[in-house]
């Protein structure tokens, strides 16, 4: 017993997997969106990338849940979800990964000039992001960077935070604080800010900046990168291998045969 594919206002394809919304995309979709939000510029969007990881976290938070599903585009970033997308017969070919994304815009947009800032994770990690970009893309124009302080901001520092941002012309705000509290951040600022585009990345300034190893991309592609993260992070990444993995698996299986329905 299949779930019918839905459609959002906008006719971008969806599913819903355990009651969260994932948009029916690929690369070339969420590029070609990403220039039209930037042409028109009519106000701030923010876009989640996840995978597996993501969707049950919202299992364990209804308020996270609805900022997953308030999302402009949610994005497969994870095997998981586009073998739950075949389940369901729409049959997505590739995951859309935050590193490949945020290089991907970042190719793409160099002829044309656009803006692209990049908040999160540590001075070092930034600085080393930022050179190893600008190696492969010369033309890339950086708006910025900010490395927040790892505790509760203050209001008037979220306030300068925010006016750093919108000082500096971005078009782009790649958003690397880890999930959940970069989905969180995007939702609560998302109204603050005049970026046309917010995107949550992850772990990719890490993995692009080269500070940490990524899975290579045969590994990814065929859905095993959690076992080549589990192998170089256990303690980072246990939970949602040994744990929230096969959770998910047997949720699925209940909504596909139709035993349980996800709100």
């Amino acid at each position: 017993m299949s779930t019918p594919v839905d459609q959002t206002t906008d006719d971008t394809p969806e599913i819903t997997v355990l009651g969260v919304r994932v948009h029916m995309v690929e690369m070339p979709q969420v590029v070609q969106r990403f220039e039209d939000w930037i042409q028109h510029r009519e106000r701030c969007h923010y876009v989640v990338a996840t995978g597996m990881h993501g969707v049950m976290e919202a299992q364990r938070s209804p308020g996270f849940k609805s900022i997953l599903n308030e999302a402009d585009l949610f994005v497969a970033d994870g095997m998981s979800l586009v073998f739950v997308s075949r389940l369901r017969g729409v049959g997505l070919r590739k995951r859309v990964s935050g590193a490949d994304l945020m290089k991907e815009f970042i190719s793409t947009s160099e002829e044309k000039g656009y803006k692209h800032f990049f908040y999160g994770d540590t001075d070092e990690t930034l600085g080393e992001l930022v050179k190893k970009l600008e190696q492969e893309f010369p033309d890339l124009v950086v708006a910025g960077v900010y490395s927040p302080p790892f505790r509760e901001l203050s209001q008037e520092e979220d306030q300068e935070q925010v006016n750093i941002i919108n000082e500096s012309g971005a078009d782009v705000v790649w958003v690397g604080l880890g999930l959940p509290k970069q989905e969180r951040w995007m939702f609560e600022h998302k109204d603050r800010l005049n970026a046309p585009v917010l995107v949550g990345v992850g772990a990719a300034f890490k993995f692009v900046s080269g500070q940490q190893t990524r899975a290579p991309q045969w590994m990814g592609d065929r859905g095993f990168e959690w076992a080549w993260r589990f192998i170089h992070e256990p303690r980072r990444v246990w939970r949602r291998v040994l744990i929230d993995g096969p959770r998910f698996a047997f949720h699925i299986a209940l909504e596909q045969t139709g035993l349980r329905k996800y709100t």
